[in-house]
């Protein structure tokens, strides 16, 4: 029989090697918002909540009701990140960077 205690290490540092882990649904949408505009937000990833609805609330139950939504928003944050990263690597500005 595995251990639990075992298992539960396994499941932390599969948590802890997740780039999202600890990162609010929130300050996704926030660290976006402040980076693009909602209309840039909208082109980059087509979502109503982008276009007619402009808010981090409404934009958060819409994300909330459907996953395929929530990654693509989850995946342009990774992409910014990244990207910012990669950035910083020319400058030492690193304590800017979102996430």
């Amino acid at each position: 029989m595995p251990d639990k205690t075992a298992a539960k290490d396994n499941e932390l540092k599969i948590q802890q090697r997740n780039s999202l882990h600890g990162v609010t649904p929130e300050k996704i949408l926030t660290v976006l918002h402040e980076h693009y505009s909602w209309a840039d937000l909208n082109r980059k990833v087509e979502l109503n909540c982008f276009f007619s609805h402009l808010s981090i609330k409404s934009s958060l139950t819409f994300l909330r009701k459907y996953e395929w939504a929530r990654k693509e928003v989850e995946n342009l944050y990774l992409e910014l990140v990244e990207s910012q990263k990669a950035a910083g690597k020319d400058n030492d500005h690193n304590d800017q960077l979102p996430g």
